[in-house]
Order: C-alpha cells, then sequence, then structure tokens
C-alpha cells in the first residue's frame, strides 16, 4: 500500500467511528429538526423522543407512549411541518 493510500484508509476508519457515534452526539431532543428526525433510523428517533420527554421532567417513557409519539411526530414532519421546524413543536404532544 502506498502511503497516499494509508492516510485514506485511516481516514476512512475514523470517520466511520465518528459517524457511529453521531446519533449518542446530535442528540438534541425536541430541538431536534423534522429533517434531521426524518432522516434518522428508528433507533435514534426513539432516543431523541426519550431526551424530549425527559427534558420535560417526565420519567422514562413506556414502549406506548414511544411508539405514539414516535409516529405523531413522523407524521407531522411528513405532512404540515416544515424541514426546519422542532419536533417540540408537534401540536398534540
Amino acid at each position: 500500500m502506498t502511503r497516499l493510500q494509508m492516510l485514506l484508509v485511516s481516514g476512512l476508519a475514523a470517520a466511520a467511528v465518528v459517524s457511529g457515534c453521531s446519533s449518542t452526539v446530535l442528540n438534541s431532543g425536541g430541538n431536534t429538526t423534522c429533517k434531521d428526525f426524518i432522516a434518522a433510523d428508528e433507533k435514534t428517533q426513539n432516543e431523541t423522543i426519550t431526551k424530549m420527554i425527559k427534558d420535560e421532567g417526565k420519567n422514562e417513557p413506556s414502549n406506548l407512549e414511544l411508539t405514539g409519539r414516535r409516529m405523531a411526530v413522523q407524521t407531522y414532519c411528513q405532512t404540515v411541518g416544515t424541514p426546519d421546524a422542532k419536533i417540540s413543536t408537534v401540536p398534540h404532544l
């Protein structure tokens, strides 16, 4: 392997490590935008909703509450919400 190839491989490996932790680093709870929420996987969406609920001073949500809120946010963001809307603005949360 040439020196350039080794640098590229190590750079890609570092990027993979950083992006693997991105859901934890970028979890803004209720300040997450619809665009970011919709782009996230289900696990990250659940973590975001859980953080939003805890930031409201409430206990860990039940699975039913978590699923209901995630579905409500998805529906809002995919219909009337703008890409820049914060998920905490979903009217019925």
